[in-house]
């Protein structure tokens, strides 16, 4: 892995998720519920259910993030992040150019009877913490802290890696919302 100035990488982080909030305030909190809650003619999740995944993750992560930015006691003298391989594996197989579709894990699978709008202030609401952390990250070696993955607490992945893999996670479901959007845009709502 090479090294890449960690100023540089958080201020690009801030940058998506500065673009993921204002994608969610504009384009989706002032849907109805109706449109928030339909599912596309051809299957797969509404809108609501691509946040509530989102959410589901940002449950998990970001008490995680916090907690290790408590404890960190190596404050940030380096300037630069590597990452690791399997950070990196993670990140490239969440961006949306990597069209491959999974299947999401049992406890991330989100209902179809939700709160719509709820689920968007939340969406906001968690977003508008990563933005912060993002921020606090400044002052810590990203290299050094190391987060337990939501799918095996034996899996560690460097604080650098866990933020590059749920930007790009939000950034693949808030395209697939947008998709969902785009289909159902001629139903009344």
């Amino acid at each position: 892995m090479r090294k890449i100035d960690k100023f540089q990488l958080l201020e690009s982080l801030e940058n998506e998720v500065e673009t993921h909030l204002q994608i969610a305030i504009h384009t989706f909190q002032n849907l109805n519920e109706t449109a928030l809650l339909q599912i596309p003619v051809s299957g797969g999740w509404s809108i609501a259910q691509c946040f509530e995944h989102l959410n589901s993750y940002g449950r998990y992560y970001l008490p995680q993030i916090k907690n290790a930015l408590n404890k960190d006691t190596n404050k940030g003298l380096n300037s630069f992040f590597k990452g690791s391989w399997l950070g990196s594996y993670f990140t490239k197989m969440m961006r949306p150019s990597n069209t491959k579709k999974y299947k999401a894990f049992k406890d991330h699978i989100p209902p179809m009877n939700l709160h719509a709008h709820a689920v968007l202030a939340e969406f906001i609401e968690q977003q508008e913490t990563l933005l912060n952390y993002l921020k606090q990250a400044r002052g810590i070696d990203l290299d050094n802290i190391r987060i337990p993955i939501s799918i095996s607490k034996w899996v560690r992945l460097k604080l650098g890696d866990v933020f590059q893999f749920i930007i790009a996670h939000d950034e693949r479901h808030i395209q697939q919302a947008k998709r969902v959007l785009s289909i159902i845009k001629d139903f009344q709502f």
